[in-house]
């Protein structure tokens, strides 16, 4: 727990970092099409800067002597050059028009607005990876209150800087990216201090850990980037789908204020799999334990919220949500539980399964998610399309739901524990 806590806690303070900006940002003389351009804008950026947070996970399986850093260093600065790349060409080349006004569906007149933003946020994207990269060491060193310590002074940052924009005037979303790239960077220096420090004390090569290749890296690694595109195909194809409901704007924004809560609650509940990445080898007795007592506290939450007045309270009264809109929601969030119910068994089958090396299977679980949740949302709008946002949190509840069966299964079908894990195991126990 002490090491789960700091993890929790540094996740849930993420959405404290939107609070501060949407809130600046609505100090504008035109808040809506100020908003809108930074959100249109961050819409890319949560694509483009998936393949450098998945660098922390990779780290953290893989790290374990100087000899592997240095062949993960390589991989990461691949990514961070591919996605500087990426950022060149959608900011000075046509793709960012084919992206932001055909994608996107941004007006000719909102485009130069959403790219001026964009300019900014793209990198954040690589000091995100650096954060990342330098997190998977402190964390499998269990060093975990870091990630708090430098969440906490990224956020005072942020804060300190939206206070200078108050003072000083809000005159385009360019001053949300201005504000969250300084936020990124504070926390990818602290990150980067702490992890320097503990790469440094590592064994230059540690004679039971057999990754020392770029490729053997990049082999763990891709299955993980391709499945991030998938994942990032879920939310877009659901609301297109309520488009289709009977009331398409009530759909998709009860679906919205619905997700945002069940973000809030089970973000903190979101590091499982770095506990079995790092705990699993030495105790899965005390992994198993330790999932079992927090794992269903996600579906109690989001319970008390859909069927108590607190869920009532709280969309009233601090998120000013009323009326139909109100309702709906309340319905939407009744059809979230089961996906919170899953998520943090789900959750600790991709640290098993990024324990024993086997993230190709994470495509195929990704997969059958999108699946799923496509199957589902014209099998409901079929059946009940004045379901509204419901629709769409029980479709994204199944194809949660078939992601887990998908991993279940197939670690079934694996072999349940290797021989070198085991004799390590054996190995540990006796020496206590």
């Amino acid at each position: 727990m002490d090491v789960f806590l700091p993890l929790g806690i540094s996740a849930s303070l993420v959405t404290i970092s939107h609070v501060i900006i949407n809130g600046t940002l609505a100090r504008a003389p035109d808040p809506e099409t100020i908003i809108a351009s930074y959100a249109v804008a961050m819409s890319l950026l949560t694509i483009t800067e998936r393949p450098a947070v998945l660098l922390r996970q990779t780290c953290s399986a893989l790290v374990r002597d100087r000899t592997s850093f240095s062949s993960m260093l390589f991989v990461g600065q691949a990514v961070f050059v591919s996605i500087m790349a990426l950022g060149f060409l959608v900011s000075y080349t046509s793709l960012g028009e084919w992206i932001f006004m055909g994608l996107f569906g941004v007006s000719a007149s909102q485009y130069p607005y959403v790219l001026d933003v964009y300019r900014v946020l793209m990198f954040v994207s690589v000091f995100s990876g650096i954060r990342c990269l330098y997190q998977g060491v402190i964390i499998f060193q269990l060093r975990t209150k870091w990630l708090t310590i430098g969440m906490v002074i990224r956020l005072a940052g942020m804060y300190l800087l939206s206070l200078y924009f108050i003072r000083t005037g809000v005159t385009s979303g360019r001053v949300g990216a201005i504000i969250f790239l300084a936020g990124m960077m504070i926390e990818a220096a602290i990150s980067f201090a702490e992890g320097r420090r503990l790469i440094r004390r590592l064994p230059a090569k540690d004679p039971e850990h057999t990754v020392e290749s770029k490729g053997q890296v990049f082999s763990f690694y891709r299955p993980l980037l391709l499945s991030a595109f998938i994942t990032v195909w879920i939310g877009p194809t659901i609301n297109a789908w309520l488009g289709k409901t009977g009331d398409a704007a009530l759909a998709i924004a009860s679906f919205a204020i619905a997700g945002s809560l069940v973000n809030l609650v089970t973000s903190f509940f979101s590091y499982f799999h770095q506990i079995v990445l790092n705990f699993y080898k030495i105790d899965p007795g005390a992994v198993r334990r330790f999932t079992l007592t927090l794992g269903f506290v996600p579906a109690l939450l989001i319970a008390v919220l859909a069927f108590t007045p607190v869920g009532e309270w709280l969309l009233e009264h601090a998120m000013a949500v009323r009326g139909e809109l109100r309702d709906e929601s309340l319905s939407a969030l009744r059809a979230f539980i089961p996906l919170a119910l899953v998520m943090p068994w789900l959750d600790a089958l991709n640290g098993l399964v990024m324990v024993r090396g086997q993230t190709k299977l994470i495509f195929g679980s990704q997969a059958a998610n999108l699946g799923m949740t496509v199957l589902m949302l014209v099998v409901l709008i079929g059946l009940n399309p004045s379901w509204n946002g419901a629709i769409g949190a029980l479709a994204q509840s199944f194809g949660l739901a078939a992601e887990f069966a998908f991993v279940g299964f197939a670690l079934r079908r694996v072999h349940p524990i290797d021989t070198a894990l085991r004799d390590k195991r054996n190995k540990v126990e006796r020496s206590i």
